[in-house]
């Protein structure tokens, strides 16, 4: 490998990270510096790359790769061995010096590590955890540091990377087990699994103690996540919807990322020739989002794909397909139904329901007064049953698809 040095290693460690979609600093725990010892400080917030905090502050991470070489050869990887990229590694003290400077800078306030495998997963799991060793316990960096860990790895450094970060996350890659094999012949469900089962006991006995001892210390606060590839197999959004709800239930996941493949040089023969709709893996979000906030079951997002084909609709959100399908369900009264059924109707997320919910126990609501809780009154007028409204004729849902689906010119644009 030829001599870089670390403003090309960068660019080119920082663009084959991209591809990591689990990178969030959400749910991180509040750490200060108060009385001048110490460096870094985040609050909670959300997002990939640029988080944003509860009170609107953008909070930034440092998105890199240890090194784009790798000993493994997953056909939807453009970092595989066989594929012809650039190569370049940082040393683990050239990481960590990297993030004490960019924080220094004040350009971020907390870091994202993943790598390639070199020469073992041992080895590079090695170097992972040594980067977040050293930040934490030779500069008292006090940021947000998530880390991608290696499921071939001993256990014992991948419980030793829950040690140092406030996120650890394992990625699950594929939603199939016949995917897998087919596309990442040397990764294995059953060790992947195995990893993540063996973090979520480590991470729950750390909360544990933390109950029992204050002085316990912070082991992974933030959880763990998984991020698996959209797009690249054969598996549907029924499939995918599934797969993610076992992850959430088996492991206390705090988050399921989604990645839409995206096409790379020189790409394989089994893989598709273009990639899947942007739109996909946002309806699937949308999904998670159901499962995670509105109480449905997974079946019952599924019920809102498609029959013939398992994939959820690309012109509608799946919670209004689901409306739509099961009509029967529909019109709810705002004055008399419980939260489980506003949570169904259409336009209506967690917060509105709340507010709703502490309105009626004052007064009968109004439709105006559900139009104040919701970007488009349109949408939810023909599922609910107000003090002065009531939908004069229960449409079906070939008449209603065109009154509250979003126009065309809405998809284009999302999708450019």
């Amino acid at each position: 490998m030829a001599q870089l040095d670390i403003s090309e290693k960068l660019t080119i460690l920082a663009d084959a990270a991209k591809y990591d979609a689990s990178c969030s600093s959400s749910g991180a725990k509040k750490r200060d510096s108060r009385g001048g010892k110490g460096m870094g400080s985040t609050m909670e917030g959300g997002g990939i790359c640029h988080a944003y905090a509860p009170d609107g502050r953008c909070i930034s991470l440092l998105k890199i790769l240890l090194t784009n070489s790798c000993v493994f050869d997953c056909h939807y990887c453009i970092n595989r061995k066989s594929s012809n990229v650039r190569r370049a590694r940082f040393t683990a003290q050239e990481v960590v010096a990297l993030t004490l400077d960019f924080y220094g800078r004040n350009y971020i306030e907390g870091l994202f590590l993943s790598s390639g495998i070199i020469r073992s997963p041992d080895y590079t799991m090695e170097q992972i955890v040594e980067v977040a060793r050293s930040l934490r316990e030779d500069h008292d960096f006090r940021g947000y540091i998530h880390l991608k860990t290696i499921p071939d790895a001993d256990p014992e450094l991948v419980r030793k990377a829950g040690c140092h970060a406030d996120r650890v996350s394992i990625n699950v890659e594929l939603p199939t087990t016949s995917g897998l094999k087919r596309l990442a012949p040397e990764k294995s469900e059953t060790r992947i699994e195995g990893a993540m089962g063996s973090m979520r006991h480590a991470i729950e006995d750390g909360a544990d103690a933390r109950k029992r001892y204050r002085s316990a210390p912070l082991f992974a606060p933030s959880g763990q996540s998984t991020q698996m590839i959209v797009g690249a197999d054969a598996a549907t959004d029924r499939d995918i919807v599934a797969r993610a709800a076992s992850l959430y239930g088996r492991f206390d996941l705090k988050r399921v990322y989604y990645s839409a493949f995206s096409p790379i040089p020189d790409a394989s023969a089994v893989l598709p020739l273009k990639r899947p709709p942007l739109m996909r893996e946002h309806r699937l979000y949308q999904s998670d989002w159901m499962i995670r906030f509105y109480g449905y079951q997974p079946e019952e997002v599924g019920a809102a794909a498609d029959p013939a084909t398992g994939m959820l609709p690309l012109d509608m959100d799946p919670k209004l397909a689901w409306a739509l399908k099961f009509r029967d369900h529909f019109p709810v009264d705002v004055n008399r139904a419980p939260r489980e059924m506003l949570l169904r109707i259409p336009g209506l997320g967690p917060k509105a329901v709340a507010s709703i919910l502490d309105a009626r126990r004052c007064r009968r609501l109004r439709l105006e007064d559900i139009g104040r809780l919701t970007v488009s009154v349109k949408k939810l007028r023909p599922f609910v049953i107000a003090e002065d409204w009531r939908p004069t004729i229960l449409a079906d849902r070939a008449e209603l698809r065109p009154l509250v689906a979003p126009r065309r010119e809405q998809l284009e644009l999302f999708a450019a």
